[in-house]
């Protein structure tokens, strides 16, 4: 990529950041509950985690080991508000095996692990895919790693940036490549490109007039 890159994803962070406003990313009480968050916000839109957590902390299911002991119906029935809450079900008992595995009490007991060997291993859990591992990397345990996802690769493609079908670790690449390695950085470019995503970039019903990033729109290229 050319050193242009660069200075278009900077110039893109600081109007979005101008525009919005810091996001505060990621909403939680504690770094478990970011993880079963990412696990969650597969497939479906925050407002119905949220309605979804709201039940697992009714219950007091907010802690690996309350959740572990509680009955599978139960979790089933807290967490339905987030869809497909019988495969989600099984994939939170699947980290919870993993975090039993690495003899983790709680999640922030794997900071001894590098970030490489770490995100292998969550990699390796069953129905933790990449935008999961590295939302719960980034977010969770304040590792350097830039989360991508739809709104991310949508946005970058409408500015030029990567094919439509690009693949998730090229589209990771380009922001590792052009952005200063720091979390908090890397926190709050994805929050905001998530924003833009849900309120200007839709996929159905696209706002670009109102943008925050209409002017680096480039000339050939036409919202869609």
């Amino acid at each position: 990529m050319p050193a242009s890159t660069t200075r278009l994803l900077t110039d893109m962070f600081e109007a979005m950041l101008a525009h919005l406003g810091p996001s505060g990313w990621w909403p939680a009480q504690s770094p478990f509950e970011v993880a079963l968050g990412a696990i969650l916000t597969q497939n479906t839109n925050w407002s119905n985690v949220e309605k979804a957590l709201a039940n697992l902390r009714r219950h007091d299911l907010l802690d690996p080991e309350q959740l572990r002991l509680a009955r599978p119906e139960v979790v089933e029935e807290c967490i339905r508000p987030s869809g497909f809450f019988r495969q989600k079900a099984k994939k939170i008992q699947n980290f919870l095996d993993f975090l039993d595995q690495e003899r983790a009490l709680d999640i922030k007991d794997l900071a001894l692990l590098s970030t490489g060997e770490l995100r292998k291993r969550l990699l390796a859990v069953k129905g933790i895919g990449p935008e999961t591992a590295d939302s719960i990397l980034l977010y969770a345990l304040d590792r350097p790693v830039f989360v991508v996802d739809a709104y991310t690769a949508r946005i970058c493609n409408q500015h030029g940036l990567v094919p439509e079908d690009v693949e998730y670790d090229e589209l990771q690449d380009l922001f590792v490549s052009h952005l200063p390695e720091r979390v908090e950085h890397y926190n709050e470019y994805h929050a905001l490109l998530v924003r833009v995503g849900k309120e200007w970039c839709r996929k159905r019903g696209p706002r670009c007039d109102e943008c925050p990033l209409r002017p680096f729109l480039p000339n050939h290229l036409h919202c869609s």
